[in-house]
């Protein structure tokens, strides 16, 4: 999909969805983010708010993120940073950005790629999943 980001009319439907998704730090899915954004515009549809997402994501102004989960996740975190996937709560996680020169070195030197970005994530088991799996063990054995 091409978008003019220049001279794309700037709606208030588009404003709601980038302002609704600046309030949190949950990396949501479209349809989750539908649902805040209803409670803001009742009567907006989730056609609409999946249009905004592709909009505001092409334009530059959130990332769209593909952790491998089959789903897609929005994050109005424009700074650098890493992500982090709980593979048993599911939880999305911002990690501090460590720079990565030599894979972006490396991919600069082969001739038929035009690197435009990076997105490094990582998966494993968070602190509070930690947490109950210990609580759990220490339940089953007494």
């Amino acid at each position: 999909m091409e978008f003019d980001c220049k001279n794309t009319r700037k709606t208030r439907q588009r404003q709601v969805v980038l302002e609704t998704l600046k309030e949190t730090t949950a990396h949501p899915t479209a349809d989750e983010l539908y649902e805040e954004v209803r409670e803001k515009m009742p009567r907006v549809s989730l056609g609409t708010v999946y249009r905004n997402l592709e909009i505001l994501s092409t334009c530059g102004e959130i990332i769209k993120l593909d952790l491998g989960e089959g789903k897609k996740r929005f994050d109005a975190r424009m700074d650098p940073h890493h992500h982090f996937r709980c593979t048993q709560c599911g939880r999305i996680y911002d990690l501090p950005f460590i720079p990565v020169e030599g894979i972006m070195q490396e991919a600069a030197r082969m001739s038929h790629f035009k690197v435009t970005g990076i997105q490094i994530g990582f998966e494993g088991v968070c602190d509070a999943c930690l947490g109950n799996e210990k609580k759990n063990t220490k339940e089953v054995m007494q």
